[in-house]
C-alpha cells in the first residue's frame, strides 16, 4: 500500500490510545502539522502528548477540543485556522469517543446521549466547522480525484456498528450505547460522503480491529501500534474508489 503524505492533520482524542499512536506514527511519516486535539491538554490523562509537543515544537500543536461541546469546537476552528496557511487542511481525523459500559438493561438515558454527543454529534460538527479548510485543500492540491493527501474525513468505527457482525460478535464488555452510535457515525460517513463528493473530499468509516487501550482491555487481539500502521498504509491507498466506504485496518471492505 502507498505511503500517506498528509501535511497537515487533526487529530482528535489525541492524549492516548490510538490517537496518541495515530500522532506518533503520523509524525514518523513526517506530517508537517499535526493538530492534537483532546479535552483537557493540560490534565494529568494528558501528559505524554504534552512531552510529543515540547519535542516537535512547530510540528505537533495541542489544541482543546471537547466533542462533545459545540463552543468547544467552534473555539477549535479559531485556533486550528489561525495557524494553517492558505493550504488547508489535509486531513480530518476523528477518533474520539466514549464507551459507557452498559447493556440493553442498564443503559440509561444519560448513557445514550453521552455516546451519541460524542461518538455521533461531535464528529458531525468537527466536520461541519472544518469544513471550509477541507474545501481549501482540496482546491489547493490541484489534482484530480480523491485521496488522504488532498482532503480527507476519516471516522474511526468499529467492527461492532455492523449489522451483520454484531449478533456474532463475543461480548467481552456491555457494548450497546457504543454500538448503536457507531453505527450511527457510519450513516454519518455515508451523508458526509454524499455531499462533499463534489468538493472531492474522501470520506470513509474504518474498523482498528480490537485494540489493546482503555476500551478494549488486556484481551484485544492487538496493540495501538499495529493498527495505527495498519490504518496509515490504508489512507495512503485511499482513492474514489472507497469513498463512502467502511473498511477494516487492514484494507478489508467490512459490511454495515
Amino acid at each position: 500500500m502507498a505511503a500517506l503524505k498528509a501535511c497537515s492533520a487533526l487529530v482528535t482524542g489525541a492524549n492516548r490510545g490510538l490517537g496518541l499512536e495515530m500522532v506518533k506514527q503520523l509524525l514518523e511519516a513526517h506530517c508537517s502539522q499535526i493538530f492534537a486535539a483532546c479535552r483537557d491538554p493540560d490534565g494529568t490523562n494528558s501528559e505524554a502528548l504534552r512531552e510529543l509537543a515540547k519535542k516537535h515544537p512547530g510540528v505537533v500543536t495541542l489544541v482543546k477540543l471537547d466533542v462533545a461541546d459545540p463552543c468547544s469546537i467552534k473555539e477549535s476552528v479559531k485556533k486550528v485556522g489561525s495557524l494553517l496557511g492558505k493550504n488547508g487542511l489535509n486531513l480530518i481525523i476523528n477518533n474520539a469517543a466514549v464507551l459507557p459500559s452498559k447493556s440493553m438493561w442498564t443503559t440509561t438515558v444519560e448513557d445514550m446521549i453521552q455516546a451519541f454527543n460524542t461518538n455521533v454529534i461531535g464528529p458531525l460538527f468537527v466536520i461541519r466547522e472544518y469544513l471550509p479548510y477541507l474545501r481549501a485543500a482540496a482546491k489547493a492540491s490541484g489534482k484530480p480525484g480523491m485521496s488522504c493527501d488532498k482532503a480527507a474525513v476519516i471516522n474511526i468505527s468499529s467492527d461492532a456498528a455492523s449489522m451483520i457482525i454484531m449478533p456474532s460478535l463475543p461480548e467481552p464488555f456491555p457494548l450497546f450505547p457504543y454500538s448503536i452510535s457507531k453505527a450511527g457515525l457510519n450513516m454519518l460517513t455515508v451523508y458526509t460522503a454524499r455531499d462533499l463528493k463534489a468538493d472531492e473530499i474522501l470520506c470513509i468509516s474504518i474498523h482498528p480491529g480490537y485494540v489493546k487501550t482503555d476500551m478494549g482491555g488486556d484481551k484485544a487481539h492487538i496493540d495501538t501500534r499495529t493498527s495505527v500502521e495498519g490504518m496509515l498504509r490504508v489512507f495512503g491507498s485511499l482513492t474514489e474508489n472507497q469513498h463512502g466506504g467502511f473498511v477494516d485496518y487492514t484494507g478489508k471492505t467490512m459490511p454495515w
